[in-house]
């Protein structure tokens, strides 16, 4: 039986009755005991800088060659935060409602609370850090809008929102660099969790650049290393995010939860060809101000700006009146796909949707005008000082659309599809952010806990910072308390000695393979599979044919990659065919979840279960609970529920009309 460690008590005084009550460790004793944090994005960044401050001796670790490279920085559109300056009615308890909604009743209520609660204590830690969100004309910070929400939460800096926070939270990492209280690793990927008593003591990890394996110990292990979004090859995911270091853990002991949840963004720029090998996201910010769209004609051959306003489909608006184009991701994202199955795409693959912002451009054109007087403005007046507004606002985001397409977005319409974007699944935590395994800690992205079957859009930047600089550091405390006796354990344990013999002999395995196929190909036919039968839309037959699939592209792997170069040297190929094997695994037990939870809901969108008007179709009397699963051995696993009690928000229909 799983324990979630829920405090008790009611829903908004849990987390105030935890920190009250939970163990503390001396600053002295403190300087005694070693963490180690895999991953340095916003997640793993705050959490080691702020156990560096706390007085913890921290080894921090990432496969980048410098913490600023973490996939983090690409975050565009901003981070949620429950301060209601606009006074529009949002409050601590909106911000938890809109999440739980979001996510389709599949979350954590204690936890999804937390999170809403600390999220006001994350921008006064930013502003303080010198982050400059966006403000004002007056100084006061600035808000907008994203999907799954009616008030403006969002506080954003442009369209580099996670670029000014990683560097924030790069900035406080580096001054306990210096200060000596952390030791940082770049170019350092871990590849095996070490267990001691049950315990986790350590990882084993691999130098990337002299390709030679290192042992270390800690007290307590925290991974805050991401998503598994690139087990579909294309998606908008740096393109070395992997899922190795949890998938360590999983075949460690570490159950994992919720895989088949992953989210589509309905945003990004569409596929242009076989060559690619990554996506663009186009920030959820533009649903703010521009209208999505296809022609009422089928197979319109005309261009956007030359289909009137009556033959338009403004689908989002016409569906969900109340939300218009602001609905959450998993709505937006299929409803494009079924406008495009109905052969109303455009763009020369009929797999797009238009995103515009003419109405926009004249929208701020005219209240500009009307600052300055002009009450007899001319139209042209009017669009060129409109343009100035949006380029303001989304400046930085036209022109990365402008460079990929060589299509200028202030004179003709962005043409969008829905992309992989991130995944609400991962290894299972606790209320302590504490996995199935004693010591081993999962934060961000990397656990399943917040978001249920679809994050809102800017709550993954809340999630990662609230997890690192205000959860974790109460929550370790608590286990590391009784952890004060225990000293540290030499790197020749036996344990260590195993951990790095079975990773050797792994790497080994993998480079006298000597086949004839490269390690891309193979990732590249996964993430196919996985597209095709497990991606926006899934149904049991499908899902089977892909379990075998990827069972069958396993075996092929295992027997005809090729990996060029040498084991103990720098060797990108090693590093990609490590991290494939993972996914190929990851692969089925995604499929596996899939076809197990005969229900729809958020990201999970089987055919057989839906609304006579296509909405997901969930089943609470069957599948209200967290799907968990123990690795058993070679294709098998063992399904464990954590049923999901609500107490406070009474489960309904989503409804965004």
């Amino acid at each position: 039986m799983l324990n979630s460690k829920i405090p008790a008590g009611n829903l908004e005084k849990k987390w105030e009755e935890y920190k009250g009550h939970c163990k503390l460790v001396n600053p002295a004793n403190k300087r005694k005991l070693e963490v180690i944090v895999v991953g340095t994005g916003l997640a793993g960044a705050s959490a080691a800088a702020s156990l560096g401050e706390l007085g913890y001796k921290v080894k921090a670790f990432c496969f980048q060659d410098s913490p600023r490279r973490a996939h983090s920085i690409a975050a565009q559109g901003g981070i949620n935060a429950a301060k209601n300056y606009q006074n529009d009615g949002d409050s601590v308890f909106r911000l938890f409602y809109d999440t739980i909604k979001g996510g389709d009743y599949r979350a954590r209520e204690a936890n999804v609370h937390r999170l809403a609660e600390v999220s006001v204590n994350i921008i006064d830690q930013c502003v303080a850090q010198g982050v400059p969100f966006a403000r004002e004309y007056g100084g006061l910070l600035s808000n907008r809008s994203f999907g799954g929400t009616q008030v403006q939460r969002t506080f954003y800096a442009a369209g580099q929102t996670g670029q000014q926070l990683l560097i924030g939270a790069y900035q406080a990492l580096e001054r306990q660099v210096a200060l000596g209280n952390v030791k940082m690793y770049s170019r350092h990927e871990m590849l095996e969790v070490v267990k001691i008593d049950g315990k986790a003591r350590g990882i084993i990890a691999r130098d990337l650049v002299s390709g030679n394996l290192e042992k270390h110990f800690g007290h307590a292990v925290l991974l805050c290393t991401g998503g598994y979004g690139n087990v579909f090859y294309l998606s908008t995911n740096a393109m070395g995010s992997n899922v190795t270091a949890a998938w360590k853990a999983h075949r460690q002991g570490a159950l994992f939860s919720n895989p088949c949840f992953t989210q589509i963004h309905p945003t990004c720029i569409p596929v242009s060809g076989d060559h690619q090998s990554k996506l663009t996201l186009m920030s959820e910010s533009l649903r703010n101000d521009g209208r999505i769209w296809v022609p009422k004609n089928l197979n319109e051959t005309r261009k956007a700006v030359d289909i009137p306003e009556e033959e338009r489909d403004y689908y989002l608006e016409r569906r969900y009146p109340a939300f218009g184009n602001l609905v959450p991701r998993d709505v937006a994202s299929r409803a494009a796909k079924e406008r495009c199955d109905a052969g109303y795409g455009v763009g020369t693959s009929k797999q797009a949707v238009y995103l515009d912002y003419a109405a926009a451009i004249e929208r701020y054109g005219k209240i500009e005008a009307g600052k300055q007087g002009l009450e007899n403005a001319s139209k042209e007046t009017i669009i060129a000082m409109g343009k100035e507004v949006v380029k303001e606002k989304y400046g930085n985001l036209f022109d990365m659309y402008a460079k990929i397409t060589g299509e200028d977005p202030y004179e003709v319409p962005m043409r969008i599809y829905p992309a992989v974007h991130y995944t609400m699944g991962g290894l299972w935590v606790d209320y302590e952010l504490q996995t199935t395994i004693p010591g081993l800690y999962a934060l961000g992205e990397a656990n399943f806990s917040e978001h249920g079957a679809n994050r809102l859009g800017a709550s993954a930047l809340m999630q990662g910072l609230a997890d690192g600089y205000f959860v974790i550091p109460y929550t370790i405390g608590n286990y590391l308390a009784d952890e004060i006796y225990s000293k540290g354990v030499d790197t020749n344990h036996p344990a260590f000695e195993e951990a790095e013999k079975a990773v050797r002999e792994r790497i080994e395995k993998l480079m006298s393979i000597k086949g004839t196929q490269t390690v891309e190909s193979f990732h590249k036919r996964l993430g196919k599979i996985i597209w095709d039968k497990c991606g926006m839309a899934r149904n049991a037959e499908g899902l089977k044919q892909a379990i075998a699939e990827v069972q069958a592209l396993k075996k092929e792997f295992w027997s005809d990659v090729r990996i060029p170069g040498e084991i103990n040297e720098m060797n990108p190929e090693l590093d990609k065919a490590n991290r494939v094997a993972d996914f190929i695994e990851l692969g089925e037990l995604m499929c596996i979840d899939a076809l197990n939870r005969n229900e729809s809901c958020g990201g999970h969108f089987r055919e057989e279960y839906q609304t006579e008007d296509g909405e997901a179709l969930r089943d609470d009397e069957n599948f209200m609970y967290v799907a968990s699963w123990e690795f058993k051995g070679e294709h098998n696993w063992e399904l464990h529920k954590e049923e999901l009690k609500y107490e406070v928000i009474k489960p309904s229909q989503r409804n965004y009309k």
